[in-house]
């Protein structure tokens, strides 16, 4: 079997438009290799025809890749249904809204707009498992084979897919509750919420004022967004809001700023959600899932409330994975994809920020007071660019690591890790002393720099 590993990260295909695997002619040949693997995956009953819906963010690039794609996945005798520029969770809600055999959407979420990604959801809007990866990867190392006309596959446009997934939305706010006296400034990061956030919130009742959302092709994130909220932060003191909301690129990841301006991270989205639902008694299963990137305040505070916490693997998969082993409802990651298992099968920035507004309206509470009892530990969390051979287990660094250990003990957290979506090492560390971690966190980061410069 061959391994995917070196293609799929942690968030699907990314990289590059134009370099390997960013290209026209892969991107056909992986819409092939898709639509030959779903007769051993999801078998249908003898003639029926297998249908894969496709949705894309802003990026100028989407529209090549698209065609190639769907090109691909005609040739393999599928039926495509075109959605347009969405949000990525809403091709895992329409993906079963429409039976389909699969889910593809065509973005490189917060990366910048000379990116582009390929992300596949299964038939129950699952991302795709490493199995099937590998699967997919085997069949790209044989040829194409067309169909003859008769048996090709078909596109469809569905005009009317933001439509449903708005309403979709909505789920979390019951009908005789509404938003009214609210007031929201969005950041749409010029991506794929642009058109389908601001009515969402709108047709709520919030009075809603929103930046990117004017897309170009090539400002996708651009200043703007989940990773970079400075703008956010000023318009919500300036405009005195009551809440700022931020996406990246494909909607799957939020950010919040309360009506000071201060961040309010995935972590402390986690904790608002869990304690509300514990409040309200919403859900069977009180537990959090959060990453081995999840801050230690996040762990205690839950633990103060009697809430169980656990770790996965970094991925928004890997989340999911261990939410429905544990039977718990609520996961996510600390860069704001947040999975509440009554409404998504992934990461979902628009309903975790409506989950979030369901609480403030409920506790007729400011987002501040949510956040107040939250326990906070100095951390300090840094990214180096590396080369894409650099390895973690150079001694260098490997020996810095070592020490970091011994000087945080028990009292703190030290961890290393390459992004799955980037050529960049993550440095998080977390303990007593703002002092001393940014010490250690300095010393890694150093390290990380030398040991990267003899790649280049």
């Amino acid at each position: 079997m061959v391994n995917s590993a070196h293609t799929f990260g942690t968030d699907g295909i990314r990289g590059r438009v134009g370099k390997y695997p960013i290209t026209p002619d892969f991107t056909l040949h992986l819409g092939w290799a898709i639509g030959s693997v779903l007769p051993e995956i999801n078998p249908l009953n003898p003639g029926q025809r297998h249908r894969v819906v496709i949705g894309k963010d802003t990026r100028r690039s989407c529209y090549m890749l698209e065609t190639a794609i769907q090109s691909g996945l005609i040739a393999a005798g599928v039926d495509v249904f075109l959605l347009g520029p969405i949000p990525t969770p809403a091709v895992a809600f329409l993906t079963q809204s429409h039976h389909a055999s699969a889910g593809i959407v065509i973005s490189a979420s917060h990366n910048p707009h000379h990116d582009n990604g390929i992300k596949i959801f299964n038939a129950e809007g699952k991302k795709i498992t490493e199995e099937v990866q590998d699967k997919i990867m085997a069949l790209m190392q044989c040829d194409m084979s067309i169909l003859d006309g008769v048996t090709l596959g078909k596109p469809l446009r569905i005009n009317d897919a933001a439509g449903r997934y708005i309403e979709y939305c909505k789920q979390p706010f019951p009908l005789k509750q509404s938003l009214r006296g609210i007031k929201i400034v969005l950041d749409c990061a010029n991506g794929a919420s642009y058109r389908i956030a601001p009515k969402v919130f709108y047709e709520l009742g919030a009075t809603v004022s929103s930046i990117g959302i004017a897309p170009d092709g090539m400002n996708i994130n651009a200043d703007l967004g989940s990773t970079a909220p400075q703008q956010l932060q000023e318009l919500v003191k300036k405009n005195q809001a009551d809440i700022g909301i931020a996406f990246d690129g494909d909607a799957d990841r939020v950010l919040m700023v309360d009506h000071l301006g201060n961040i309010v991270n995935g972590d402390d989205m986690l904790y608002i959600i869990a304690a509300h639902r514990k409040k309200q008694n919403i859900g069977k299963n009180h537990g959090v899932v959060g990453t081995q990137m999840s801050h230690l305040g996040l762990e205690h505070s839950l633990a103060q409330l009697k809430i169980g916490f656990e770790r996965s693997e970094v991925g928004d998969r890997n989340v999911y994975e261990m939410m429905c082993r544990l039977g718990w409802d609520i996961g996510g990651e600390s860069s704001g994809h947040i999975i509440c298992a009554d409404y998504s099968t992934t990461g979902d920035g628009i309903i975790a920020a409506l989950l979030i507004l369901h609480a403030m309206v409920a506790n007729e509470s400011s987002l501040n007071q949510l956040t107040r009892d939250i326990v906070r530990y100095p951390s300090s969390l840094i990214n180096v660019d590396v080369h894409p051979q650099f390895s973690l287990q150079a001694q260098r660094v490997s020996d810095v690591y070592q020490n970091a250990l011994g000087t945080m003990g028990s009292k703190g957290r030290v961890i290393l890790r390459r992004s799955g979506t980037q050529s960049i090492v993550r440095i998080l560390v977390e303990g007593e002393s703002r002092q001393q971690v940014h010490s250690v966190a300095n010393q890694l980061c150093h390290a990380i720099k030398q040991s990267n410069e003899e790649h280049l």
